[in-house]
């Protein structure tokens, strides 16, 4: 290792300190699970889940993370601070344990912690052995005290002879302590302040070349600790100004600070218009099991514990058919489950088939039985569970173990959810009463979309005369060749059966603007003629039920007006698509045509013919104009302005908007659906004083010249 001392004076005191953390850097995946992105990730989720148990035991509520331009990553708290005093067993100071030991700690054997993120010690020490510099720094009893570390090895840098002329780097000359370490005390700090300042920079000896904090990730992280730690308050900096990052043109700082906790959680998370209320269940349950504990002579005896384990939970159910769970377990997110989810799905399972067999005959279920996705469609949920030393499935805390936590979840979530669904309140006993029709509804449209799947194919679809009269289907079999024109108005219609290929081109008109899906219900959606007609003729059904190897047509593209009511439908139509075909906009296969906005007849001179030119916006024909009339062209006056497809003619509409030699096609994609569903919601949706508010803050950048009066 770099920085080791000669042979002659390469003591023992660097075995001791070294031998577990070699370990560490041999095999560094088992401890933080890869050496790419995900990997430098986790080791400063360690640093920070440490700083934020201090404050689930209410000490600190302020937590500063910092990405610094040199590559280091910084993680400063105001809570007790890393213990500095004298451990008897090793003779180290509390920090440098901390640091270099594994599997030692506060959260090792309790005392310290009763329900914490860290549980095996090894997170601190962990990060420092993956470092090529770790600096700390501890304002505790009136002194700061300081220390430093390359990979793994306490000892001091020489940050004036180094080449960043000063200022802290890992290429700085470093003396490795030999017989005994130093906690340096570096200043003085005023009475009562406390806290942690820990900076590393992370080893590319062992990091892959292209490994990088994600700055989202580390905003998401800290916005859901946010809401799991109410009162908690957590600042992201970032200093690197890497392109493409928020802080790409200077430093960019986000606080996060949440007092509703999970319950303003799931309503974060919530995409869709609300079914019921955000709903909160809580209870403890107590539970024994057998550890391993180290005697006062050294003998690890079995022991038996008894534990609790806190559970809360915050669900509510939406209008839409996504889901959306979140579990975790003592702040630490366990993105694939365990005991908890396990015991959260059985517990759900069993009260919501109890409640529709008392029901049954009022919600007319019949002999079918209702599944988990039934129940499961449309609840957004976050799952949390305190208890102390859980069991996970690795250092990396992805899967919870712990088994008799199962139990404990599923009997809180069966008491309570069943006091709220037999509830007499009258709220309560109208949310209960539209989501047991909900689930219902979803069990049918399920057993539906089997049967259909089973029994019908494209073929059948076809040589059926259930399709609607209105569509003007194409003779192609060929899907990935077929395209369906939806088209506004019966004017355009006439105009577009006579621009159209019926070899290959279908075109089913819509009369005027559709139902606004996002704020209606399933039910209603289905009833409106219109919404019917487009999901019957696509072919592939509606919602989770949604098929895509049945759709039949290989383009669906959106055909308006080029004006203000064009672009509403055309958003009515795509908020269709969007709720309930999302699969197909995903696959690319929804388009918007490409009408023009002008028509130039540029006349020629002499026996030359007159040539016409097409343009899309206003500048574009301001510009077009401009170098024409510069090549001495004359343009005949008055220019056409389309006020709508049905002024065109056929051959104007196939060249400028239907003939693929010819026309554009915008392709509508979801390059980040998360952010697409806020925008739909926000514009489309129940609550209307954002959407006033958006309105209000926008109306500045309005360009008059594009509204049609």
């Amino acid at each position: 290792m770099a920085g080791v001392p000669p042979e002659g004076s390469y003591t023992a005191r660097h075995l001791q300190v070294l031998e577990g953390l070699e370990a560490v850097r041999k095999r560094p995946g088992m401890y933080v699970g890869s050496t790419d992105s995900r990997g430098l990730m986790h080791c400063l989720w360690e640093i920070i889940d440490n700083s934020v148990d201090e404050a689930l035991g209410g000490h600190g509520d302020h937590i500063l993370v910092i990405l610094h331009a040199d590559g280091s990553v910084e993680v400063r708290d105001q809570a007790r601070g890393i213990p500095v005093d004298i451990e008897p067993r090793t003779g180290l100071s509390g920090v440098e344990v901390v640091f270099t030991k594994l599997h030692a700690g506060g959260k090792f054997g309790g005392g310290s912690y009763t329900a914490s993120g860290g549980l095996h010690g090894v997170g601190a020490s962990v990060v420092n052995a993956l470092s090529e510099r770790l600096d700390v720094e501890v304002d505790r009893g009136g002194k700061t005290y300081a220390m430093s570390f390359r990979r793994g090895e306490p000892g001091v840098f020489d940050d004036a002879a180094g080449p960043a002329g000063g200022a802290p780097s890992p290429n700085s000359p470093f003396t490795p302590y030999v017989d005994t370490s130093e906690l340096r005390i570096i200043a003085k700090v005023r009475k009562g302040v406390t806290g942690s300042r820990i900076r590393y920079w992370a080893d590319r000896q062992i990091f892959l070349a292209g490994a990088a904090f994600s700055y989202e990730e580390l905003a998401d992280r800290a916005r859901q600790t946010s809401y799991l730690v109410p009162g908690l308050k957590l600042v992201v900096r970032d200093e690197r100004g890497a392109p493409g990052t928020p802080g790409a043109d200077g430093p960019h700082e986000e606080v996060f600070a949440h007092d509703g906790g999970i319950s303003e959680f799931v309503d974060y998370l919530a995409g869709d218009p609300p079914l019921t209320d955000t709903w909160r269940l809580r209870g403890v349950g107590v539970f024994t099991e057998t550890v391993p504990v180290l005697d006062d002579r050294g003998h690890m005896t079995a022991t038996e514990v008894e534990r609790e384990a806190h559970v809360d939970i915050a669900m509510r159910w939406g209008t839409g058919y996504a889901t959306t769970i979140r579990s975790y377990v003592n702040i630490i997110a366990t993105p694939k489950g365990g005991t908890h989810l396990a015991g959260f799905d059985q517990g759900l399972v069993k009260v919501m088939r109890r409640q529709l067999e008392v029901n049954a005959r009022r919600l007319r279920v019949g002999g079918d039985k209702v599944d988990k996705d039934d129940i499961l469609a449309g609840l957004t949920a976050v799952v949390t569970v305190r208890l102390a030393e859980p069991q996970f499935e690795g250092q990396t805390k992805e899967v919870l173990g712990t088994s008799a936590v199962r139990g404990i979840v599923a009997t809180v979530i069966e008491d309570e959810l069943t006091a709220i669904l037999t509830s007499t309140r009258r709220a309560e006993k109208a949310q209960a009463a539209l989501l047991l029709e909900k689930i219902v509804a979803e069990m049918k449209s399920r057993i539906s979309a089997r049967t259909h799947k089973e029994n019908q194919r494209r073929k059948n679809a076809l040589e059926s005369s259930t399709l609607p009269s209105k569509l003007y289907d194409c003779r192609s079999t060929d899907i990935e060749r077929t395209e369906l024109f939806i088209v506004e108005g019966d004017s355009a219609m006439g105009t577009a059966k006579a621009a159209r290929s019926s070899e290959f081109q279908a075109l089913l008109p819509i009369r005027g603007k559709i139902l606004n899906v996002q704020k209606a219900a399933v039910g209603d959606m289905l009833k409106n003629a219109e919404c019917a007609a487009l999901i019957q003729v696509i072919g592939a059904g509606s919602g989770r039920s949604f098929e895509p190897d049945l759709v039949r047509y290989g383009k669906v593209i959106i055909m308006t007006d080029a004006d203000v009511d064009g672009a509403h439908i055309r958003t009515l139509l795509l908020t269709l698509f969007f709720r309930y075909m999302r699969p197909l906009v995903e696959a690319g296969k929804v388009y918007a045509a490409m009408p023009p906005l002008h028509r130039l007849e540029v006349i020629g001179g002499g026996s030359k013919k007159s040539e016409l030119v097409y343009t899309y916006s206003e500048a574009e024909m301001r510009r077009t104009r401009a170098t024409l009339e510069k090549r001495g062209r004359r343009i005949k006056e008055p220019i056409q302005r389309y006020k709508g497809l049905g002024e065109m003619d056929a051959r104007q509409l196939a060249d400028t908007t239907m003939d693929p030699r010819k026309r554009t096609l915008r392709r509508v994609t979801l390059a980040d659906a998360e952010a697409a569903e806020r925008v739909f919601e926000l514009l489309m949706g129940t609550d209307v004083s954002p959407r006033r508010d958006f309105i209000v803050d926008s109306a500045h950048a309005l360009d008059a010249d594009r509204i049609d009066a």
